[in-house]
């Protein structure tokens, strides 16, 4: 007899303090009039509204860790299992898990509930969405290292999109509330400046709404997107922005690494490496992989794409002193020749940019 799958709940947000854990344990309090509910892991913070919420739900006790002399406490999944309840309160899911730990991230624990068929409560800020990373960085001029991939987040069941203004949630942070006198003012002059969280509020608001489309059953358009593979550092950014776009429109999307042989044998080291970590990059944002045959890197994508019905190459933009750069502007021009009737997407590094 098969499991039924938990159902999965998102409060999502565009930065700390917002009130997601906040909203999450009311629901939790609603849920426990009715089925049995526990809590597998929540982060109080020293807010006090917040940890008075959680009077009266069980708490399952952490697992803890050694690792470099030092101890962590993470979520318990294996006593969550045996417990049972019909619902677990599992907050920050992007989390990473320490080293040792029987999975890489907590995200990763929260899929194993639901297969279990224990519905899940969690919180999440935007700027972990792995698509997201790079506008953030734009954004914020933090990297975000933390990231939950896009289908993950495209399981949920539910998402609520716990809102506050810019201004509402820096008072919060001069009062204390959100983290202590130090740490607030460090965060006043970094993530938490006024134009930076603006920017990100409406980053927040546009995903919730294509979340609610996702959630329509809207049919798959015809589109079907192409990403160009590279050993280029900058091909993780490419690969996101095509990541994003496909997500908008519903459509297919493939990564393409072309070589000489077939293989990434003809490749250096340092090469190789780069091209396998992109490529597993993709996999892990469920795109398709392919390595090409060619010596003609432009007519063997060209021809890919006219095979397999491609309507959109993405490319990365050639940056002015690479050593590599004439090369790079004579691939694309190429492309760009030969695509025709297919539209050719040539994004920019903007990796040292702010918005």
């Amino acid at each position: 007899m098969s499991v039924r799958r938990g159902r999965l709940k998102v409060f999502l947000s565009y930065a700390a303090g917002a009130g997601k854990t906040y909203r999450m344990l009311e629901d939790a309090q609603e849920l426990k009039k009715r089925v049995d509910v526990v809590i597998g892991y929540f982060e109080p913070h020293a807010r006090k509204d917040t940890i008075e919420k959680t009077e009266g739900l069980e708490f399952i006790p952490r697992r803890t860790l050694e690792y470099r002399g030092s101890t962590f406490e993470e979520m318990d999944t294996a006593a969550v299992l045996s417990r049972r309840p019909a619902v677990c309160v599992v907050d920050e899911f992007a989390h990473t898990n320490v080293p040792g730990s029987e999975r890489a991230k907590r995200w990763e624990d929260v899929v194993t509930l639901l297969d279990a068929g224990i519905d899940v409560l969690t919180t999440m800020n935007l700027q972990h969405l792995e698509s997201l990373n790079d506008q953030i960085l734009q954004i914020t001029d933090i990297r975000v290292r933390e990231t939950v991939p896009d289908w993950v987040i495209k399981q949920a069941d539910e998402i609520v999109m716990v809102d506050v203004t810019p201004d509402a949630l820096i008072n919060r942070l001069k009062r204390g509330v959100v983290y202590e006198p130090e740490k607030a003012a460090k965060a006043l002059e970094n993530f938490f400046r006024e134009q930076s969280l603006a920017a990100l509020r409406e980053l927040a608001l546009r995903q919730a709404a294509h979340e609610v489309e996702v959630r329509h059953e809207i049919p798959r358009s015809n589109d079907r997107l192409l990403i160009y593979i590279t050993d280029e550092p900058a091909t993780a950014m490419l690969v996101r922005r095509a990541r994003r776009v496909a997500d908008y429109l519903r459509a297919e999307c493939f990564a393409i690494h072309v070589s000489d042989t077939g293989d990434l044998n003809s490749l250096n080291r340092a090469q190789r490496e780069a091209v396998e970590r992109h490529l597993n990059f993709a996999r892990h944002l469920q795109i398709e992989t392919r390595i090409l045959q060619g010596q003609d890197v432009p007519s063997t994508l060209v021809e890919f794409a006219r095979r397999e019905r491609i309507t959109q190459i993405f490319l990365m933009r050639p940056r002015k002193g690479q050593g590599k750069s004439f090369q790079s502007r004579n691939l694309t021009f190429d492309i760009l020749r030969l695509a025709q009737n297919l539209q050719v997407t040539v994004v920019a590094d903007r990796s040292g940019q702010r918005l």
